[in-house]
């Protein structure tokens, strides 16, 4: 019989995908089957990975996708048949995400879970608009309300209290309940200039705050307009929002990117654009494999002394290379007498990280700049081995025409379209600012998985040439970077979109 799993109940955070906790990241890394609700973020459903199964059970107000009594039960058989289950929640899965109800039929059947906190949007959304829900000078409390009503029925709070305990208060879920929740602060006795803000999707691109006070912030959310989730926030500490406020001033707050990327490679870039205020869906839309057969490779490496160059295309291609050097139990002094050329900067680290320092590195970073400084470098008779991709860019060799050239496959791109975003409707309902492409084989990758997405609608910021022209056939709005690094790239998406 096959052991009982276990069951964690994380909390996803806010939205950012910086805000998830490294345990709750580590936990969906490992998990069989996820059950994710409507309020976690996108960039952090991006993260999941491949081989977990994953089931939506909604969760949002007035939309249940998953009756909450299914949803236990769900939890239940999914440990039983011995799985690694995460319970993805919004925010905290204590604070208004019934949590302990879904925890009481585990404990009833002897179902081994753990809790995993999460950051609440109580604190961590004002925070992200520059309202300190506690400060000494204005408040020494914080009371946190759920707004939530059923339909047809009045808010059932006693707003008495709330206005005696003269505190910061946090109604989440509150939204549709806001004219009531005015109203009946007021009622209670609230000064109608006590300050109030509306909160709208923190911690994300769609990012938005209207501060009003409790007289008047219902008319501001009325002419301004509101989405959800938002969170409303009632008490003196609002009136700080705006010489507090810290997000909104980051270049790229507001902008949603979406960054394809092999599966197997961390992302700087990313990394780079979420720093300048991006929010960003991290899509691995390509793995790279090395080659099913790789005994070319294995004769070159055993016969380097009939080359004299030899050309990295990517900084994948390096570790092939040399990670198939290692298994025959050679290394680097197999290159003594080899130049070594590296088409950009990231292959030059790639190669230093293995003890090889290039000899050539061109101006531009694309295969024929690589291949016109080889050919102006070398000498006639001079003998090239080019260890890339399965299909690689024609242009090098036509470079290199002058010269014998022993053009290697050692790795090759397989397709992946495993995302549970659809990529599609978020474009078709302008909620993505750009795409980023770092190759063309990400480029392609991206239209395979979204055939039936009109591409004149994404803006592609191409790191060059080549990628742009790949983006140009799908007749996607294109931008390039001015040189093809990491750097270069986000200083382009940040021209464009740092407003």
């Amino acid at each position: 019989m096959k052991e009982t799993g276990k069951v964690y109940l994380v909390g996803a955070g806010p939205g950012d995908a910086g805000l998830l906790t490294r345990k709750g990241y580590e936990l969906l890394m490992q998990a069989d089957v996820v059950c994710y609700d409507s309020l976690v973020g996108d960039s952090i459903l991006a993260m999941i990975p491949e081989r977990a199964r994953l089931i939506n059970v909604g969760k949002r107000s007035s939309n249940h996708t998953m009756p909450q009594e299914k949803m236990n039960v769900l939890l239940l058989e999914e440990a039983q048949k011995g799985n690694t289950v995460v319970r993805l929640k919004g925010g905290d899965p204590f604070l208004f995400g019934r949590g302990g109800e879904e925890l009481e039929l585990l404990a009833d059947n002897g179902v081994p879970f753990e809790v995993v906190p999460g950051i609440t949007s109580s604190i961590a959304v004002p925070a992200y608009n520059g309202i300190p829900v506690t400060h000494r000078d204005f408040t020494s409390s914080l009371h946190i309300i759920t707004g939530h009503k059923r339909a047809g029925q009045k808010l059932d709070l006693n707003f008495d209290a709330l206005v005696r305990v003269d505190g910061t208060l946090v109604f989440l879920m509150g939204v549709a309940a806001l004219h009531d929740i005015c109203e009946g602060l007021m009622g209670a006795g609230m000064d109608t200039q006590m300050p109030a803000a509306i909160l709208q999707k923190g911690t994300t691109a769609g990012q938005k705050r209207i501060v009003a006070t409790v007289a008047t912030i219902e008319e501001e959310v009325e002419r301004q307009g509101i989405e959800t989730p938002a969170i409303i926030v009632v008490g003196k500490v609002c009136a700080l929002a705006d010489r507090f406020a810290w997000y909104e001033k980051l270049p790229l707050a507001g902008t949603k990117v979406l960054v394809t990327r092999p599966r197997d490679r961390r992302s700087t870039l990313s990394e780079k654009l979420r720093a300048k205020g991006a929010e960003v869906l991290e899509i691995p839309s390509i793995e790279t494999v090395p080659a099913e057969d790789l005994s070319l490779l294995d004769d070159a490496i055993a016969h380097m002394e009939l080359y004299q160059w030899i050309a990295f295309t990517s900084p994948y291609g390096v570790r092939v290379f040399f990670d198939r050097m290692n298994e025959k139990n050679m290394d680097i002094r197999r290159l003594y007498g080899v130049s070594v050329a590296a088409i950009g900067e990231g292959t030059k680290a790639e190669l230093r990280n293995r003890g090889v320092i290039a000899d050539l590195v061109p101006e531009i970073y694309d295969g024929q700049s690589l291949g016109a400084a080889i050919a102006k470098a070398a000498k006639e008779g001079d003998r090239i081995l080019l260890p890339r991709a399965k299909i690689g860019n024609r242009a090098i060799l036509d470079e290199l025409s002058a010269f014998a050239v022993d053009d290697l496959p050692i790795y090759e791109t397989v397709y992946r379209n495993e995302t549970i975003l659809d990529e599609t409707a978020l474009f078709e309902n302008g909620e993505i600012s750009c795409a980023v492409f770092t190759s063309t084989s990400t480029v392609d990758a991206f239209a395979a998985a979204n055939p039936s997405l009109d591409m004149s609608k994404v803006r592609a910021m191409c790191i060059g040439k080549q990628t742009e022209e790949a983006a140009r056939r799908y007749s996607m709005q294109t931008e390039t970077a001015q040189k093809a690094t990491i750097d270069s790239l986000v200083a382009l998406v940040e021209s464009i979109f740092a407003e």
